[in-house]
Formats: C-alpha cells, sequence, structure tokens
C-alpha cells in the first residue's frame, strides 16, 4: 500500500518536507515496504490521507534508505510514526515510555483520524505535547532497552 503514500528517499527530501509543510500535521512513516505490519498501517494511512488532507501530509520513508534519521529518532522498531508541526517535532503521551513516536500499526483508521486531530488542536494552541486520544489498550506496548555506552 504505500504505493499510494508519496515517498522520502533521501535526507534532503525529508529536510524539505519538515521546512516546508506549515499549518498542517507532518506525518512521517518509517519503516519498510515488505513488512506486514508496515502494509497495515500503509493501508490505514492511505485510506485517511483524503479525509485529513486539510489537516496533514503523510510520507512513508524506507527506515533502511536514510540512516540519520533512523538514528536520530531512534527508530529501532519498525514502523514507526513521527509528527510534526511547523518544524517543530510534537510528542505525544501515548501511556507508553516513548513520546517521540508511535510504534506499530493503528488498530483502526478513526485511531489514527483521531490521534491526528488531537495533535492538530494541540498545535494549533502551542503545545508541544498532547495526550493521546487512543485506548491504551490499543497501543502496542513494549519496552525501552537503554545502553550505557
Amino acid at each position: 500500500m504505500s504505493y499510494l503514500i508519496p515517498p522520502l528517499s533521501t535526507k534532503k527530501e525529508i529536510d524539505e518536507a519538515i521546512k516546508r509543510t506549515e499549518d498542517k500535521i507532518l506525518v512521517l512513516r518509517f519503516g519498510r515496504s515488505d513488512d506486514i505490519v508496515c502494509m497495515q498501517l500503509d493501508e490505514i494511512l492511505s485510506k485517511t490521507s483524503q479525509e485529513l488532507g486539510k489537516m496533514a501530509d503523510i510520507y512513508c520513508i524506507d527506515a533502511d534508505r536514510v540512516p540519520v534519521y533512523t538514528q536520530y529518532f531512534d527508530i529501532t522498531l519498525i514502523p514507526a510514526t513521527l509528527f510534526f508541526f511547523n518544524g517543530q517535532h510534537m510528542k505525544v503521551d501515548y501511556g507508553s515510555p516513548d513520546h517521540t513516536k508511535f510504534i506499530g500499526s493503528f488498530k483502526t483508521k478513526q485511531d489514527f483520524i483521531d490521534l491526528v486531530e488531537v495533535i492538530f488542536r494541540g498545535a494549533m494552541k502551542g503545545k508541544l505535547m498532547v495526550t493521546s486520544p487512543i485506548d491504551p489498550r490499543d497501543v502496542p506496548q513494549y519496552e525501552l532497552l537503554y545502553q550505557d555506552i
């Protein structure tokens, strides 16, 4: 399904998307086109892109092609969905340890629509972090492992 979502394949393209997207939520899906969970997420993203067109721009990124951002955003689990507003990374409290990205696929397209609406409303009020409207039972749970260097 990722063929229905515009891809960004270089660091320069991602930088431009972050800089030029104004007064809309920028949704970046980091993943792999052959991953089953990514395919499920891409289907949800493609089905909602029309409905959210005035509120969000959605792009997919192959995590292996842009290792700079994969490392910068600490993307170790695929798929990871990040949100930006006017060049600012938006954080969301999902009830999980990581507020910087959504890991996994959304259960329903309505979950994704609700999340984008909450992020958009919060961003328009100047908030950099919002609380997720998604039922915590529908948020994939995982443990963060930190490694001392």
